[in-house]
């Protein structure tokens, strides 16, 4: 029996190593790396803490910080009890309500606190788009018009556009699956080379023409910045964002590996939920920040209305909502990370945690209109 059992695991093992093999062999030995961060770390799926798995490169803060004023009211008012049931049920780790640019609400738990960093996911998405129109108030970029192929050779003939990128609207051939270990998706998280993974991507479609949600599209934003600034992507956004703006911690940024050192732009920045807060602000703010113009009040405007009528849930950068029939747009990540801003009201609502709600049909899943309403009902009994 016991020489059986035995060869049952060298036969295993066995197994274990030609499929390794085959799939080193077949290009996709990224997966390898996907197996060995999520699976064997007893997770599903990418989780907040995974930038401690890969590479990263440090977004500097500024010498010049500028904490958040805690409102008069700080945590007078608990939560209420659907809120204290999602914050359980969906694993938050940190919630704020800022309120005329003071915290009103915050929350932590899990061992996080004002200075733990999670990963943002996707709510870096709408950090490069802030970075495109900082490379436009410096003249690096021209306009939203500017075709990508000016800053990416690869593209020459492309009619795809900057503005395209950022509004994902630019015809790229890819694909988002999240859940096939063989996507392109899978791929750019995981493999060491994420340069080479999107410039392996064509234009098929037709640009300017419709909303798509595709991350290869902020991927290559970030590239065209880079290409266009002649600076590092954390060394562009440290000077113009992290510094001037008070941030203050570092925060990292995954990169594809050591030596090429390119961020995931279209994710994995860690930091946090003060700090992430900061751009609901500047945004909020037409671009000023304290006096100083980081972003043109014009580009903001465009960026939190819907570039196609037929797809309201999108502008340039930033989700949109009219829950509740307030004007909102919003960063979001994968996993429920989001920066909430409703400019009318001057609130800030920032969600950070391991898990999001549900689907229901709507353009956010179910525990996003929860943040919102809850936060209404905290603030409208205080």
């Amino acid at each position: 029996m016991l020489k059986f059992l035995k060869r049952i695991f060298l036969g295993l093992i066995g197994l274990v190593v030609l499929i390794v093999i085959g799939l080193y062999i077949t290009g996709n030995g990224y997966i390898v790396k996907g197996v060995r961060v999520v699976y064997m770390t007893g997770h599903t799926s990418a989780f907040i803490d995974d930038y401690a798995y890969f590479e990263n490169v440090e977004i500097k803060a500024s010498g010049q910080p500028q904490p958040w004023e805690e409102h008069q009211d700080y945590n007078k008012t608990p939560a209420t009890d659907r809120l204290q049931a999602i914050h359980s049920e969906l694993g938050t780790v940190a919630f704020l309500i800022i309120k005329n640019d003071s915290i009103w609400h915050e929350y932590y738990s899990d061992g996080y606190g004002t200075d733990s960093r999670s990963n943002s996911f996707s709510m870096a998405k709408s950090v490069i788009s802030a970075m495109l129109g900082r490379a436009l108030v410096d003249g690096s970029i021209q306009s939203l018009d500017q075709p990508v192929s000016d800053f990416i050779p690869r593209y020459e003939g492309a009619a795809t556009t900057v503005g395209d990128l950022s509004s994902m609207a630019s015809g790229l051939d890819w694909t988002e699956h999240y859940t096939s270990p063989f996507s392109i998706t899978a791929r750019a998280y995981y493999d060491d080379d994420l340069g080479s993974t999107i410039l392996g991507q064509g234009i098929t479609g037709t640009p300017a023409k419709e909303f798509e949600y595709l991350s290869g599209n902020t991927q290559l934003l970030a590239m065209v910045l880079e290409a266009a600034t002649g600076k590092p992507l954390e060394q562009y956004l440290s000077e113009n964002f992290w510094k001037p703006m008070g941030f203050e911690h570092p925060a990292l940024w995954q990169v594809d590996d050591a030596e090429n050192q390119l961020p995931k732009a279209y994710c994995c920045i860690a930091s946090n939920a003060r700090d992430f807060a900061r751009f609901g602000k500047l945004y909020k703010d037409w671009g000023q920040w304290n006096g100083k113009t980081i972003l043109d009040s014009t580009f903001v405007a465009k960026s939190i209305v819907p570039r196609f009528p037929e797809s309201p849930e999108y502008g340039y950068g930033f989700w949109l909502s009219d829950h509740m029939f307030k004007q909102i747009f919003v960063m979001r990540g994968i996993l429920g990370q989001y920066v909430i801003t409703i400019p009318k009201d001057d609130v800030i609502i920032v969600r950070l945690g391991h898990q999001r709600g549900g689907r229901s049909g709507r353009p956010f899943s179910d525990d996003f209109y929860v943040y919102l309403e809850e936060a209404y009902q905290m603030m409208e009994g205080s």
